[in-house]
């Protein structure tokens, strides 16, 4: 009993020691993947935090409900009134020392005001200048948005120019010297002080004539740098791109109709056939005329004088030739709006042209035509490497990092991986697309890459036919990692995957993986300790988990009375050489072919 009593003590002593080491082997694994990668969070759970003591304030009132209370509100004699959080931010507003004018918003605002300035001396200088429209009942509010126009101008030269950072050998100039300085010898400070020379105090001996403020129209480079500053953060710059083209034939149509009506004025309205008879809206009128003749539509009056003949011909030449130029402007527009289209176009009938020669069946052509439809609906392109081909490599990577960052993170696979390793990784993804019931893989074959669902769903199929579905993956699963880890004979896919409508998956091939593990030795020990686990489960017989097993060669036995495995140890202690050890010695040989 003494004996007994002592090998039973021994053997709990040996099961506590053995779980102790399994719990430190455990606990020295689970830190070796916080160093690799500190996002990885614990499996305990983190304790939670108690409140905190609510100390009343001297006047009864909770300290926090007090300072949430000071924050919007102000006291004004025996009232309260609540404050405007935005007030007081715009009061704390400090205007920045320096301005980048690729990426500021605010500086791309200014220029939008800048820009509507100029638009109004452009188009109403010559208006007031041909037209009867400037009168001295009015002349004082033509004259209050023309100063207010010249004070938008004076404060971008003051404030906004002189802030503007540059680049300098490489650098980033922002010291308010330089940055002066850079704008002082630029030939954008020369337009800028030309197109505000004081022609206006020739008024107080000529008169409000609107041609003494012509140079306010030199200002031409703001709108140029609004124009790209603008088509830079839209998501459809072509739509401004049109815009802005009609807008040029608008405005040649509406300096001819002011020179139609200024010639009209000096034959004398109504003088001849051809001028202006003085009836109706002039403008609308004159800028009728103006339409017929730039386009040269025909059907005018014939000019009657020598002046009217060369103004005539002018007007020809010069409408012939700006109608040409914004024709073939607003082609190259509408042809770069539509270069993707075109692209796909082309792409698309070369491949229906390549199939009907070869007599491709017409259920295969019209899996193409899915797929190319497909593709270029949900991506706006058939490959996306064509257009990260032409960036550096930080900047693929920044992309990249933004678009598949957030699904391949959460992949368990990767997990505890370096995350420099993760983000190699990323650059070597291969999007790919596939229609329903398309086969992803099929069982049997060697698998050289590993799949991350994108979008879409597929389903592993098995079970005796092969197409019952044994399990449906959505976005962010994995699948095809063991082959992809598998060394040795192991690659080959141990199921069928069929895509469940349609499917944007990533690709990661086999030797892209190894290039990658080379440069990261404690991810590659990481990944095929899991890759050791993933094979040793799956070699498991499927009738443990409870799922549908392959059928054995020798059917399972029932398990063994307690009292005979009692019988077969004692008889294996002695020697086995009586029945009972051979009998023992049959069923381990069993148990072995069983598995």
């Amino acid at each position: 009993r003494i004996g007994s009593a002592t090998s039973l003590s021994s053997a709990v002593i040996n099961t506590r020691l053995q779980e102790l080491v399994r719990l430190f082997k455990e606990r020295t694994e689970k830190v070796k993947e916080k160093l690799i990668d500190p996002d990885v969070t614990s499996d305990d759970e983190s304790p939670v935090a108690s409140p905190a003591a609510a100390v009343p304030a001297p006047g009864g009132e909770l300290e926090g409900d007090k300072a949430s209370g000071d924050d919007h509100y102000c006291e004004m004699l025996c009232c309260t009134f609540k404050s405007r959080p935005w007030l007081d931010r715009l009061k704390s507003y400090q205007f920045p020392s320096s301005i980048d004018p690729l990426t500021n918003l605010m500086y791309v605002l200014w220029l939008f005001f800048v820009v509507m300035a100029w638009n109004w001396n452009c188009w109403l200088i010559p208006v007031r200048w041909a037209f009867p429209y400037q009168t001295p009942a009015n002349i004082h509010y033509w004259l209050l948005v023309d100063y207010l126009c010249d004070l938008i101008y004076l404060l971008d030269i003051l404030v906004f120019q002189t802030r503007l950072q540059f680049i300098q050998g490489g650098d980033i100039i922002t010291d308010k010297k330089a940055m002066k300085e850079n704008y002082l010898w630029s030939q954008r400070f020369k337009m800028d002080v030309l197109c505000l020379l004081p022609l206006d105090f020739f008024y107080f001996k000529v008169g409000v004539n609107p041609l003494l403020r012509f140079p306010r129209c030199l200002k031409y480079m703001a709108f140029f740098e609004f124009n790209s500053r603008l088509e830079a953060i839209l998501t459809k710059a072509y739509i401004y791109r049109v815009i802005r083209t009609t807008a040029y034939l608008l405005y040649s149509l509406h300096v001819n109709s002011c020179l139609y009506y200024w010639a009209s004025a000096y034959e004398g309205l109504g003088s001849t056939t051809w001028v202006y008879d003085g009836e109706g809206n002039s403008y609308i009128r004159c800028y009728y005329w103006a339409v017929k003749t730039l386009i040269t539509i025909g059907g005018l009056p014939d000019p009657k004088t020598l002046f009217e003949i060369v103004f005539q011909l002018l007007n020809y030449f010069t409408g012939v030739f700006a109608f040409s130029v914004m024709i073939g402007q607003m082609r190259d527009v509408v042809g770069a709006a539509t270069a993707g289209q075109t692209y796909y176009r082309s792409c698309m009938d070369s491949t229906i042209k390549y199939m009907n020669f070869y007599k491709i069946p017409k259920t295969v052509q019209n899996r193409v035509k899915t797929w190319y439809e497909y593709t270029w609906h949900s991506q706006g392109m058939l490959d996306e490497s064509e257009l990260l081909v032409q960036l550096p490599d930080k900047m693929r990577l920044d992309i990249a990092i933004d678009v598949n960052y957030n699904i391949v993170s959460k992949v368990a696979l990767f997990q505890g991986c370096d995350r420099q390793m993760i983000f190699d990784m990323l650059k070597r993804l291969r999007s790919v697309v596939y229609l329903p019931n398309d086969y992803v893989c099929k069982k049997g074959e060697i698998g050289r890459e590993m799949y991350i669902i994108q979008a879409g769903q597929v389903q592993v199929l098995g079970g005796p036919d092969g197409k019952s579905v044994l399990v449906t993956l959505k976005a962010g699963s994995v699948f095809g990692e063991i082959s992809l880890l598998a060394a040795g004979g192991g690659n080959r896919r141990t199921a069928n995957v069929v895509a469940h409508g349609f499917a944007n998956l990533f690709i990661l091939e086999k030797k892209d993986l190894n290039e990658i593990l080379v440069h990261y030795p404690e991810s590659q020990k990481l990944l095929r300790k899991k890759a050791k686990k993933m094979l040793k489960n799956n070699t498991k017989p499927k009738d443990e988990k409870g799922g549908p097993g392959d059928p054995l060669i020798i059917p399972p036995k029932a398990d063994t009375p307690k009292l005979f495995r009692a019988a077969l140890a004692a008889t294996g202690r002695i020697g086995g050489k009586g029945p009972l050890g051979r009998l023992r010695w049959r069923l381990k040989e069993l148990k072995v072919m069983q598995e």
